[in-house]
């Protein structure tokens, strides 16, 4: 599979928030607002699971109806992906 540019741009934000957390720490702010920017962070993080699941799952699927495969297994091993990561 191969990552487009706003995948790898999630990433980068998401990379910028826990930075961002950690000079939360060393500034000692409070506990509430640290836990707020890392749930920010994980959401973010589950949101692009999300993405680059179901991209690889659209282009997957496109293959294998072009080759005339079945899919059911494609969408089952995407949801057990998802599933496992929560």
């Amino acid at each position: 599979m191969e990552y487009d540019k706003q995948v790898k741009n999630r990433l980068k934000r998401i990379e910028g928030q826990l930075k961002g957390v950690l000079n939360m720490m060393e500034q000692g702010k409070d506990c509430r607002d640290i836990v707020t920017q890392l749930s920010a962070a994980r959401s973010a993080i589950d949101r692009t699971m999300g993405v680059i699941v179901s991209t690889n799952l659209e282009q997957c699927v496109r293959e294998s109806i072009e080759k005339g495969e079945d899919t059911e297994n494609l969408v089952k091993e995407a949801v057990e992906l998802l599933v496992k990561s929560r």
